[in-house]
């Protein structure tokens, strides 16, 4: 194995790594839905900001979202070399050493930490600094290896950005900035926990205790019916606070009865066979259940503005 990986970093120093090498460090996939949830919480802040800074701030946090997917990489190489759906990153397909991936990342932390406080607030730029720090310390180097709940507590780190999109404008914290974030929160675990129902296998070879390599498939399952009840319900919020109308509220009632509903097929499915298909379902149908969600609470704020609702 140790002949195996240096002869990655030597095939890595000699080809050198691609400029797409270093956007797939980004995750962009995973950078997509962090810009937009943070860009949502940027809008829906009281008080504006000049649309200038805000497309700094939203960069910035991009950046930052960026960089903790390098250092995840850099730090997960080993278990990325042995999970199908990661094998082929740049560092375990040799195209890339760990240095570069560490280098590359620890730049773009200082770099979008520091710009986010000085173009808006520094309780922005420290909070940025916090989820990077929440990712890839708590969650990335502790969590992941050492509990199944890994996903449950680490996922505050992806429910973060629309609390710092939040926090650029304001320069505060809030109870409705954080209904935004336990939205995310309580969404974590029911998507991650499907993807690892029909991925157990890859989590297995690679040593990370994910919830039905520990407890079963069964459990999983409860808990995940269990996580989209209370998400549904939590994801009236900004109802309740006041900060959205029935626009939002209506689109939440409907995609969480329709994420409960998938998640209850999940539970009584009766097969392996049946439950795996479902459980690739229900990871589809979260990403665009969040999508759906931050894309309804916008679209009311701004029809609650222009006076149309």
């Amino acid at each position: 194995m140790a002949y195996i990986e240096n002869s990655r970093d030597v095939s890595a120093l000699a080809g050198g790594a691609r400029v797409e090498d270093y956007l797939a460090l980004l995750k962009p996939r995973v950078m997509s839905l962090v810009v937009f949830t943070a860009l949502v919480g940027m809008l829906v802040a009281p008080g504006g900001i000049n649309p200038f800074v805000g497309l700094v701030a939203i960069a910035c946090i991009a950046i930052g979202a960026g960089a903790s997917g390098a250092l995840n990489m850099w730090y997960d190489a080993d278990i990325d070399a042995v999970m199908s759906r990661t094998q082929n990153r740049p560092i375990p397909a040799g195209r890339m050493t760990r240095g570069e991936a560490l280098a590359f990342g620890l730049i773009l932390s200082v770099f979008s930490v520091t710009l986010l406080g000085l173009a808006t607030n520094w309780v922005a730029g420290g909070f940025l600094a916090f989820t990077i720090f929440f990712y890839v310390v708590v969650y990335t180097m502790w969590l992941k290896r050492s509990t199944p709940q890994n996903i449950v507590i680490g996922g505050a780190a992806g429910a973060f950005p629309p609390m710092v999109g939040w926090a650029a404008v304001t320069g505060t914290l809030s109870w409705e900035s954080f209904a935004l974030f336990l939205i995310i929160f309580l969404w974590t675990p029911p998507h991650f926990w499907a993807l690892a129902l029909y991925k157990q296998g890859d989590y297995g070879a690679a040593g990370i205790p994910m919830m039905p390599n520990v407890v079963g498939e069964k459990s999983t399952r409860q808990q995940i019916l269990g996580y989209s009840v209370v998400l549904a319900a939590s994801s009236l919020l900004p109802v309740w606070l006041g900060f959205s109308g029935w626009l939002y509220g209506v689109v939440a009632i409907v995609s969480g009865v329709s994420f409960v509903w998938l998640c209850l097929r999940l539970l009584r499915a009766p097969d392996s066979v049946s439950m795996r298909r479902t459980a690739r379902t229900v990871f589809t149908f979260s990403l665009s259940y969040l999508f759906v969600l931050f894309l309804a609470l916008f679209v009311d704020f701004i029809a609650m503005h222009l006076g149309v609702i």
